[in-house]
């Protein structure tokens, strides 16, 4: 397996969510009207951390947390070689009215973007929806979306591969990035 570049990891990787959370209280104090909503499933562990770390920071016993699956909402999973698994959407709450915070954990195309916010859509009509990203990579957007919370951008050419590692499933928090896509997601 190729090795990729390491592009951050442990201490600068958790100073980085750290910085997102600060910026996410800047904007939304108590978070009274919000809700964060991770995109199953790379999303997932970056918002389970935001919303963890959000919660100690600001003595909170909890936040409005959801996690949505966008697969069916893609605008290709019925021209994929092999079937797409689904993951489960935990979401308790509606959006109606509301300020959604959505998180992925790479910002790219901006496909997975357009799916989940079509996918809101069933949870009523928010107020606002602002966008948390760990990584934008910037180039090569297929659609108009930018986040509006970035803890890092990279500037990659379309075949390399930014991958985000995690303590929990491998032991360290890191950022890695491949010359080219490798199988191993």
């Amino acid at each position: 397996m190729p090795r990729g570049k390491v592009i951050i990891e442990d201490d600068r990787f958790n100073l980085t969510i750290e910085r997102l959370c600060h910026q996410l209280i800047e904007r939304y104090s108590d978070f009274s009207n919000t809700c964060i909503i991770g995109i199953q499933p790379r999303g997932v562990p970056l918002s389970d951390r935001i919303v963890s770390k959000l919660k100690k920071i600001l003595k909170l016993p909890s936040i409005d947390y959801g996690r949505l699956d966008i697969t069916f909402y893609r605008d290709d999973f019925r021209t994929r070689g092999k079937p797409l698994s689904a993951n489960t959407t935990e979401m308790d709450f509606l959006v109606e009215d509301r300020e959604v915070i959505l998180i992925d954990d790479v910002l790219y195309t901006g496909r997975t973007i357009q799916a989940a916010l079509t996918a809101i859509q069933h949870y009523g009509r928010p107020a606002n929806v602002e966008l948390l990203t760990l990584i934008d990579r910037r180039f090569n957007r297929h659609l108009p979306i930018a986040s509006d919370y970035v803890g890092l951008t990279i500037d990659a050419l379309d075949e390399a591969y930014v991958k985000v590692e995690w303590s929990e499933t491998t032991g360290r928090d890191r950022i890695l990035l491949f010359a080219q896509k490798t199988d191993s997601k």
